[in-house]
Formats: C-alpha cells, structure tokens, sequence
C-alpha cells in the first residue's frame, strides 16, 4: 500500500502557493470574493482509513459546482439512467461552464451534467414536494458520503448567490421554454444555490472522493452507498467534464477523476487508492483553482497516481 509522506505533502502546498498570485477569487458572487487567494489546503483519504493533510484544512469550502456530481449521483439512483439522459447529454465541450450558446442548438437539451445549464435539470430532478424537503434530501445523501452528521449549507454564500445569479436564472427560462425543465424557476434557484452553498472541510471531500473511488463504497463499512454503475457513471464525467474546458489538459497534467468549484475546492478520486481534497480559492481563467492543480500536478507525478 502506497504510504503519503507528510512532510512532503507540506512542502508540495509551499511550493504551489507560490502560484496564487498569478489567480484571482471567484468575486463575481460577493461572499467568495472574501477568500484569501494564499490559502492552500489537502487531505488525502487512504485505505487503512487515515488522513494526511497540509495546510488548514479546518477550514469550510462551499461545493459550488463540485455539488453537481453529487446532485448527479441521487438524481441518477433515484430516476435511473435514460430519464435522467433524455433530459441532459453526456458530452463534453469546449464552452465555458456558465455558456448559453450550446443551447440554441437542436435538441436544446445541455451537453453535460456538469455545466451550469445540465446541472440546473439534474438540480430540477431531486424528488421532494419542497425546496425545503428537496435540499434536505440531498443533505442526507452528502452527509452519508462524508461520513459527517454536521454538514449544512452557508446560508451567507447562498443569499450571495442568489441575488446575482442573474445568468444562470436566463439558462433556467430558456430551459423552460423548451420544457426541459417544468417548474418555478425562482424555487429551482433557491434550491440550486443552497446545493451550491453546502459546506465541508477538505477531510469530508477526501472521504467522499474515498467513496467514489471504491465504486460507491463505504470507506469503513464496505457498505454500499450508491451503485457501482452510478459510481463509474460520474467518475467518467469527472473525467471528460469536471475541470470545466480544460478537462483534457487536466487529464494529461494529472489523470485523476476530479471535479472542482469556483470556491477553490476540488474533489478528486483515485480508483481503489485514495480520496482527495484540495482547497485553494486563487482560480485560473478556465474557473479550476490555479494552486490547487499545481497540487495535483505534483501530487500525480511523485506518487504515480494518474489512471492512463
């Protein structure tokens, strides 16, 4: 079993701090905009059940859209595979995460479950007959991943986000217009930014990267918490579509499933090896943190970790 050195681990986040400065926070929704651009945080899950770490990483990081592969896997156990893909594609693209464009194309439906757009109809297909009841749904499901009864929602980041979330409500009419989606579109928006305001520590996000990369295990008990097939369905999308448009580079820099938020966190999972968290608010142009892939990219290197 591959042993993390943890010495090392520290000097990696020194070395890849030293890239902030070249990023900039995700400031466009006020709350995020108060992140230190310095902070730089990971903690990786390993089999034997223990945590090596560097940095703060009692420090909370909203999902953001790393909440979208989450919302994916309970949208995909409860509704099942062609319901949930006669509403939303499988493909990758070149666009950025928040485009509009792809949509004008026939059939209007959003490439990917990972774009903003795609994950709008999976956020519109989480059973519940209230935001209330709905959110609180895919909380249970969060928390049984993280292994932690105490994860909530940023009620600060979510207010923040909902009053400037003026792009994402255009995505939402031009979805209902083409009845891709059927219900109040100020109600999907609470519902959306909450999902997007759930908080953790970079330890939660190791865990439940520790859980996508034993096929929907649970780390202790091997108890199954989602399907294996579910598993493998959003492992490939952290693949092809989790660090938004620049998904391939990642891919050849590191080769690791992942998936990250314009909070700074990336949640990553190494099949049958580790879980990963990485919090670093100092983003690139693409919208991936800029420290955090540095990270990885050296993190993949020295411990051989990339799956191609």
């Amino acid at each position: 079993m591959l042993v993390y050195n943890q010495e090392e681990l520290v000097r990696f986040v020194e070395e890849a701090k030293q890239y902030a400065r070249y990023g900039k926070v995700a400031d466009y929704i006020p709350a995020l905009g108060k992140a230190d651009p310095n902070e730089l945080s990971i903690a990786i899950y390993t089999p034997d059940g223990r945590v090596v770490d560097a940095g703060d990483v009692t420090v909370k990081v909203t999902l953001q859209s790393i909440s979208k592969i989450i919302a994916l896997a309970l949208v995909l156990i409860d509704r099942g595979e062609d319901e949930v893909f006669h509403k939303v594609g499988m493909e990758p693209t070149d666009y950025p995460f928040h485009s509009i464009a792809k949509l004008e194309e026939k059939p209007a439906k959003p490439l990917n479950p990972m774009i903003n757009a795609g994950a709008l109809v999976v956020t519109s297909m989480i059973q519940g007959s209230s935001v209330s009841e709905r959110l609180e749904r895919l909380l249970a499901f969060v928390r049984r991943l993280a292994g932690n009864e105490c994860i909530s929602y940023s009620d600060e980041v979510a207010r923040s986000e909902f009053e400037t979330a003026f792009l994402n409500r255009s995505l939402c009419y031009f979805l209902k217009q083409h009845r891709i989606i059927d219900e109040d579109v100020e109600e999907l928006m609470e519902l959306y930014t909450k999902q997007c305001a759930i908080e953790m520590t970079c330890i939660d996000l190791a865990r439940i990267g520790f859980v996508l990369a034993l096929d929907g295990r649970d780390p202790h008990s091997s108890e199954p918490l989602m399907p294996l097939d579910v598993a493998r369905i959003c492992k490939t999308f952290m693949v092809t579509c989790g660090m938004y448009n620049s998904s391939g580079e990642f891919a050849i820099k590191v080769g690791i499933p992942a998936k990250s938020g314009v909070s700074g966190g990336i949640l990553a999972a190494v099949p049958g090896r580790c879980g990963i968290g990485v919090f670093g608010p100092a983003l690139d142009d693409k919208g991936n943190s800029l420290t955090g892939v540095k990270l990885l990219e050296r993190l993949s290197k020295t411990y051989s970790l990339s799956i191609f």
